[in-house]
């Protein structure tokens, strides 16, 4: 495998929550191009996604205001901020107007879970 320019134009956006407001994902490293760790873009407008990572995640904020709700915390993302998120954590995304950049790891968690049942 060599490096690979993943063009924004080549991003595919899912819908992942809402109404109200919206959220999407688009995936942009996932199985195909390395079995260690998955990654992509997401934006999060008036929302609120409940969900429990099941895996180690690190968000970096490209704009708007993105937020993690976790444990009675409210961890507020700016553009340039980055958060840590270890895996077990119950939390929720919110954002106004937010655009994130996300790394997983494992990448393959999905199919681990699957494995481990």
């Amino acid at each position: 495998m060599t490096a690979k320019l993943i063009s924004s134009t080549s991003l595919n956006f899912a819908h992942r929550g809402g109404p109200p407001g919206h959220s999407e994902v688009a995936r942009a490293v996932g199985g195909e191009l390395s079995s260690t760790m998955a990654a992509g873009v997401a934006r999060f407008d008036a929302c609120s996604i409940a969900w429990t990572v099941l895996y180690d995640e690190v968000i970096y904020v490209i704009d708007g205001i993105f937020r993690l709700v976790t444990g009675g915390e409210i961890l507020e993302g700016h553009a340039g901020d980055i958060i840590w998120i270890p895996k077990g954590t119950e939390l929720k995304y919110e954002g106004e107007q937010a655009s994130i950049f996300y790394a997983v790891y494992p990448g393959n968690w999905k199919e681990l879970l699957a494995n481990a049942e």
